[in-house]
């Protein structure tokens, strides 16, 4: 699966000149009544401003969960919304939505368009033709890759939890998966170390032990299979799932 860089939480595929990142629940923490130190959305921000400034993309796509909650989007998230717009137009860059099962409400909140699936435009026709979607239900349009949220996947190494990618080529319908952690800290991710693929809440996960972990330290964002702005270091990579769990 090439032209992928790795940054932190997110990934930038070069040959779309596209930076995805997936499931922001923008919201959760006012729901919950939990908030990191700095804030929601002080955080989001800063780290997508992050990530901007590494990669310098055309485009940001959200691949689902945009929203936390089902049935209203309220007016403190709607301005964290259009914080995240305003830093990627600051930096030139569109932003793209797509629907995930919580985003119910997204496009009474949103005056752009809210996307079922998006297939990443390209001018280099030997590109991968790549859809985003959330990944809770399986897509409608054919593709070569195919980027999800919507799992929150970390692994567990001697008792420390770490989000991470998984990716699997071939593994659905022929095409590769890419599927992404989830973009907010404060979901605490779903370890998948044991997991088989019937308990995965996705039905493009159809053979989990092909899927191989990739974790990344802020430290070591921007690196990848494209390379990237970054070059502080390489991503962590493991062997995919069905090797793994024996190592453990």
């Amino acid at each position: 699966m090439t032209g992928v860089a790795f940054g932190e939480r997110a990934a930038y595929l070069g040959r779309h000149d596209v930076l995805v990142v997936a499931d922001l629940h923008v919201g959760r923490g006012e729901a919950s009544a939990v908030s990191l130190p700095i804030g929601e959305r002080e955080d989001l921000v800063d780290r997508l401003r992050g990530d901007l400034t590494r990669f310098d993309p055309a485009t940001v796509v959200v691949a689902g969960d945009v929203v936390h909650t089902f049935d209203r989007v309220t007016d403190r998230s709607r301005e964290t919304l259009d914080a995240l717009r305003d830093v990627c137009e600051a930096n030139g860059t569109d932003l793209q939505l797509v629907a995930g099962n919580h985003d119910t409400a997204l496009a009474s909140a949103w005056d752009g368009p809210v996307h079922g699936e998006h297939v990443l435009d390209t001018a280099d026709a030997d590109a991968p033709r790549t859809l985003v979607c959330h990944g809770h239900e399986a897509p409608s349009t054919p593709a070569d890759r195919y980027v999800i949220g919507h799992v929150h996947p970390t692994i567990e190494v001697e008792g420390d939890r770490r989000p991470c990618f998984l990716r699997g080529g071939g593994t659905y319908r022929g095409a590769d998966l890419l599927m992404l952690p989830a973009f907010t800290r404060l979901a605490p991710g779903v370890a998948v170390n044991d997991m088989r693929t019937g308990a995965f809440d996705s039905p493009l996960v159809t053979d989990a032990d092909r899927l191989a972990p990739v974790v990344v330290d802020p430290g070591t964002a921007g690196a990848g299979d494209a390379g990237g702005a970054d070059d502080a270091g390489e991503p962590l990579r493991f062997p995919p799932l069905g090797e793994f769990r024996g190592l453990l």
